[in-house]
């Protein structure tokens, strides 16, 4: 039987912070919390505990392409220009080269202080786009990278049928990512078998969008997920909004809250052109806005109307999307920036129950995000011992205490503040640096050499 005891100076709990906790674990779970006592000889002694963040939204193989679309093309560059540079990045990639770049990714996750991910999984096929004769060997690879960096998987395979609204053919770009009904139900049953040998894994859907998967589609794969999470992107960009107008005669997420059985399960990922009807549904149904705030920015979508939707009681998680930049603190700092800039005033999203910004924004990630992935976040008794520890003696965080120090990691520091990272009690970065970085990040180098160099 493994056992960890812990000790913190100070320990984010559900119910606020505390001081002078012993926190044991056994076989990864927390299995007693104690506080107000002091140290013993053989607990591990840290000054700050976070419970660790889960980010809700990533495309792991996105990071290889990290820096390389920052360049303008001949005509106004958007999020659909960059989509066809994301096209032919993808068609160089094999299995091998999707499990290499999916654990830097996932090391650096970690790094940064996120211990689960929600793995929106769209890359399916060979670059042909033949099957392979596992059907989920691609998700097999991601289920490999999380078990060689130890981070919490939830795993999300994505159903992508079409091109655009109201059942459009594929385009050849597309073609690595595409099934019909009856083969995605053959990938989840596929993806089921592998995950099955990871810790606290969970099994997800994904319908990719509105244009990628009809309403008839979704409806018919729903029983699929089986009780667990259902991701979808939606209303991410105003041609997108458009499109579904031009279509339907009505918005994407007012024609999915009126065609779909939308729930808690539901993480409505981006959401960035909603108005306030469609926010309160979301809010009504108890779904979750997955904002991704550094890629929303790196792509030009735009802002969520995030503090109407936190003060109408709206949850919400974050998630590092297209990995051009990995780090929790920093998705929270731009999330609270854009509404600073929009409203034209400070601590936007404080509210008098809660006034520090990082702290309402760091539980708000906490709740939302893991409610969207299928767990109870927060280290309580019985949960998985996922923790972050904060160097107490960064220049960042001296002289601060409890909410203060998620202000100052928030909005004055970031990943370079994380000392070290739990995932189900098994310790996995040390002093900032995954324990398995060296060997990860060579696999990643090589990889990047070679599927770059044939560009």
């Amino acid at each position: 039987m493994s056992r960890t005891d812990l000790w913190f100076a100070s320990l984010l709990l559900p119910e606020g912070w505390a001081d002078d906790v012993r926190l044991t674990v056994i076989e990864g779970r927390v299995a007693s919390v104690t506080q107000g006592t002091a140290a013993v000889p053989t607990d591990e002694r840290h000054e700050i505990g976070l419970p660790g963040l889960p980010n809700l939204h990533s495309h792991a193989f996105q990071r290889g392409m990290a820096g390389l679309t920052e360049r303008r093309g001949p005509s106004e560059d958007s999020f659909w220009t960059w989509r066809e540079a994301m096209y032919r990045f993808v068609d160089r990639m094999e299995p091998d080269d999707v499990e290499a770049i999916a654990a830097q990714a996932f090391l650096e996750m970690l790094e940064g202080g996120f211990t689960r991910v929600g793995e929106f999984h769209y890359l399916h096929h060979a670059p042909t786009g033949a099957a392979y004769d596992d059907i989920a060997e691609l998700a097999g690879r991601i289920a490999a990278a999380a078990s060689a960096t130890g981070i919490a998987l939830t795993l999300l395979p994505v159903f992508y049928a079409h091109a655009g609204f109201g059942g459009q053919p594929a385009a050849p770009g597309q073609r690595r990512f595409v099934n019909d009904v009856e083969r995605y139900g053959r990938l989840i049953e596929a993806s089921r078998r592998a995950v099955s040998s990871l810790p606290d894994a969970v099994l997800g859907i994904a319908p990719h969008s509105l244009r990628a998967a009809t309403p008839a589609e979704i409806t018919t794969i729903l029983p699929l997920a089986a009780g667990g999470p259902i991701h979808i992107h939606i209303a991410e960009q105003t041609k997108e909004v458009d499109d579904c107008l031009a279509w339907s005669g009505r918005r994407p997420v007012e024609l999915l809250l009126d065609r779909l059985p939308v729930d808690g399960r539901w993480c409505l990922v981006h959401a960035t052109h909603v108005t306030e009807a469609e926010l309160d549904g979301m809010v009504a149904r108890r779904a979750v806005a997955g904002l991704c705030p550094i890629t929303e920015a790196n792509l030009g979508d735009g802002l969520f109307p995030a503090r109407r939707f936190l003060d109408g009681d709206g949850r919400f998680g974050v998630g590092s999307d297209s990995n051009v930049l990995i780090d929790a603190a920093e998705e929270l700092r731009i999330l609270e920036y854009g509404q600073r800039l929009v409203l034209r005033s400070r601590n936007a999203l404080a509210s008098p129950a809660v006034p520090s910004t990082g702290r309402r924004l760091f539980d708000g990630a906490l709740l939302g995000g893991s409610q969207a992935l299928g767990v109870a976040g927060g280290l309580a008794v019985g949960a998985p011992a996922d923790l972050v520890s904060l160097k107490a003696d960064d220049t960042t965080l001296v002289c601060r205490r409890h909410d203060q120090w998620l202000d100052a990691w928030v909005f004055a520091g970031g990943r370079a503040q994380v000392d070290c990272v739990w995932r189900a009690g098994r310790k996995l970065v040390a002093a900032g640096r995954h324990l398995e970085r060296e060997a990860i990040g060579r696999r990643y180098r090589q990889t990047l050499a070679r599927v770059l160099q044939e560009a």
